[in-house]
């Protein structure tokens, strides 16, 4: 007999940020030794805001140095850690618009701008193919 709590599958909280440049595309980023791409973001620690675990993590892996202020939350997503087996990430996703160049660091070894009607031909992580895409797929034909 198992426990619920076996069952149940571990979380991760995590931030993360849907990054539109000016040309409309969005930056994806892969961790080194991972083979998905995914929004930037990362771990939110205890006690602190996910908009500003959101800015640390910008400014950690890309350079990035964003006012949290300009960050616009558009919801909690779950779905299956790609990295993490066993895991599910609880992502709150926030929308910026940059006009900056990135550059990877700490954890990330590639960043990548893919156009966000496609799937830039690059393996996605379960979050960014199966919900953050879509979701920002049909808030702009919700606009159109």
């Amino acid at each position: 007999m198992t426990s619920a709590s076996a069952v149940t599958a571990r979380i991760i909280r995590i931030a993360a940020a849907l990054l539109i440049g000016p040309d409309g595309r969005t930056l994806l980023v892969r961790k080194r030794g991972t083979t998905a791409f995914m929004q930037p973001g990362g771990k939110i620690e205890t006690d602190e805001l996910p908009v500003h675990a959101l800015a640390r993590e910008l400014e950690e892996e890309l350079g990035l140095v964003i006012d949290p202020v300009h960050a616009t939350f558009l919801g909690q997503f779950c779905a299956p850690a790609a990295n993490e087996p066993g895991f599910v990430v609880q992502a709150d996703i926030f929308q910026l618009r940059i006009d900056a160049d990135v550059c990877p660091a700490a954890e990330i070894e590639e960043v990548i701008w893919i156009d966000p009607a496609t799937d830039g031909g690059v393996p996605l992580a379960p979050l960014t193919r199966d919900l953050i895409l879509p979701f920002y797929r049909a808030s702009l034909t919700a606009i159109a």
